[in-house]
């Protein structure tokens, strides 16, 4: 039994939105195999579009029992299968072509992204009329900023920094938003910078619409981190906010580490002096993921 304190951050895994998702599926496809798990057959399948969390071990377990993630472009290669939309949302040319080939639409769009879709529409169509333009503060190419894009007619800008920012066009009208799970400080920069510089008189109006579930992490994933000797963070290499949560790691304690998975932890990480370990991970890091890694932390520590 090791002596090293090993503990799981207590504010660590799926939030609302990948819970509601996973479950879908996971509701969905016992429906449909009823107790022949060994047994499925094609028609029994289930298909996500695109990952249906950033995380490959998740993919991987819930690809086992039947789960298949597929592209946009093979969307239209299949006729009347069953789609899950995953929590990040679709712009609405995905539900037309769905609708067209006769597929059946689970859909699991986390409800403060359905939110954020519907106002950003309405900002659109409110704009129209006044040649003004919808900025989102998101990733280019980001799941989610797809799906908001397109509920402007592919017509919103994104913008991914500062100097992004500072390449709009201020003579125009401006109703600016955020993905939800982008950080609050750049947003705020630069909300600050267009309202201060856009052209006197004209309209500009900022929504903050970052999750709350996601914002509020930060603050307690830094404390946990800075409170242990040695910090280990689990998440997907294709997950955004893991990427934004690990720097907040690493500014509280650079003994902070990134993983995928248990397989990736390195013994010479857990050098002298060693009394506690955290583990924390991303929103789309599954518990059970996180008490993987704790397990082999634990046979790692266990003579230290």
């Amino acid at each position: 039994m090791s002596s090293v304190i090993i503990e799981i951050d207590p504010a660590s895994g799926f939030c609302f939105g990948v819970v509601k998702a996973v479950e879908a599926a996971e509701n969905q496809l016992k429906i449909r195999q009823g107790q022949a798990y060994g047994d499925r057959r094609e028609n029994e399948k289930i298909y996500s579009l695109g990952d249906i969390v950033h995380n490959d071990m998740e993919v991987e377990r819930l690809k086992d029992k039947g789960l298949s993630a597929i592209s946009n472009d093979e969307l239209l290669n299949l006729d009347k299968k069953t789609i899950l939309i995953r929590a990040h949302g679709e712009p609405p040319s995905t539900y037309q072509n769905a609708k067209k080939k006769g597929h059946t639409i689970i859909d699991a769009t986390c409800p403060i992204v359905l939110r954020l879709q519907l106002r950003i529409k309405n900002s659109w169509i409110d704009l129209k009329d006044k040649n003004g333009q919808v900025i989102i503060y998101g990733k280019h190419g980001h799941a989610e900023v797809i799906g908001l894009v397109g509920q402007t007619n592919n017509e919103a800008i994104v913008v991914e920094s500062m100097e992004e920012a500072m390449k709009i066009d201020l003579g125009k009208p401006i109703h600016f938003y955020a993905q939800t799970t982008k950080g609050i400080d750049e947003f705020d920069r630069i909300a600050a910078y267009l309202k201060e510089n856009i052209q006197p008189g004209l309209e500009f109006k900022s929504f903050d619409t970052i999750c709350r579930q996601v914002a509020s992490r930060l603050p307690k994933v830094r404390h946990f981190a800075k409170n242990h000797d040695v910090m280990i963070f689990v998440g997907g290499k294709k997950s955004s906010n893991a990427k934004m949560l690990f720097a907040k790691c690493l500014e509280a304690n650079q003994r902070s580490y990134m993983v995928s998975n248990g397989d990736e932890l390195n013994e010479d990480w857990f050098g002298q002096p060693l009394i506690s370990v955290g583990i924390s991970g991303a929103t789309s890091t599954p518990l059970w993921l996180l008490q993987q890694v704790a397990q082999k932390i634990e046979i790692i520590t266990k003579d230290k």
